[in-house]
């Protein structure tokens, strides 16, 4: 008899903890339900909305980022943990305003995974990833057309961070057709726009909308390459403060904080510091 990953899963979890995944999903549910109960439940739980636990959401997401971007799979755990308790936090929230209960939300995305999955759930062939995303986004783009979202960028996020937005804006409108055949057509507008910004007054209204157009053709550059903006990014932060930090010891031990040093000495250890991650 064959055992299926998930029943396999549920048994190992179930032998370590004494507890079923329905059964702890169950007692945060409770949990959830207690601190919001008008009578006897937490103050502090109570004050909250939805727009006021938005900032918690976003945090909590940048912290499962961050784990995994430390390799740190113990307290990646943990950060999921904390992610999930804000899914559970809307959801009652939701159900006290019978708008919708959390099991709704449970059903909504297997719903929306097995219609998206026609290939796994269906009769669809696809034999690769990349078949794959484009059934995916045709299928994205059905569901927002049956909902009256007749543009390509309809439902992109205006919350989200302003270079994920670029990315996505500029991958709906390459699935259309509309972008250039190579990078290379990438790299000319930014230079458009660099000497755009060369030729603006620093003091002109017109500078800052320059600089964003500069950013927006870069972004176009990163995704030419397959690349994710926001990791790139990520990374060249990461890199930085790991050098600037390495400069700061280095002064450190010469009886030095940056504010006592100028740029030409903290340029010379950062050159060296440059080299050494080099080797």
């Amino acid at each position: 008899m064959s055992v299926s990953y998930s029943q396999l899963a549920d048994s190992q979890q179930q032998a370590s903890t004494g507890k079923t995944p329905e059964s702890n999903i169950a007692r945060l549910l409770t949990i959830m339900a207690r601190l919001r109960d008008p009578a006897n439940g937490c103050p502090w739980d109570l004050k909250q909305t939805y727009s006021t636990i938005v900032p918690y959401t976003l945090e909590e997401a940048y912290e499962v980022a961050d784990a995994i971007a430390r390799g740190d799979f113990d307290e990646l755990k943990d950060e999921l943990g904390d992610l999930l308790f804000q899914v559970v936090f809307y959801a009652q929230m939701a159900q006290e305003e019978a708008r919708f209960q959390f099991a709704d939300c449970v059903a909504a995305i297997c719903d929306k995974l097995e219609r998206r999955h026609p290939h796994i759930f269906g009769n669809v062939v696809a034999a690769d990833a990349d078949t794959v995303l484009k059934n995916w986004e045709a299928l994205k783009s059905h569901e927002r057309q049956q909902v009256g979202q007749h543009s390509v960028l309809d439902n992109i996020p205006q919350a989200m961070p302003a270079l994920s937005r670029a990315y996505k804006l500029q991958k709906r409108c390459a699935n259309v057709g509309f972008d250039w055949p190579d990078v290379a057509g990438c790299w000319d507008k930014v230079k458009e726009e660099v000497l755009e910004v060369e030729q603006t007054q620093a003091d002109s209204p017109e500078l800052a909308e320059e600089l964003g157009d500069l950013l927006f053709a870069m972004v176009n550059v990163v995704r030419k390459h397959k690349l994710d903006p926001e990791a790139v990014l990520r990374a060249a932060n990461s890199k930085f403060e790991q050098r600037f930090r390495l400069v700061e010891q280095a002064l450190a031990a010469q009886g030095k904080t940056p504010e006592q040093s100028d740029l030409a000495e903290m340029d010379a250890l950062w050159q060296q510091v440059k080299q050494l991650s080099r080797c």
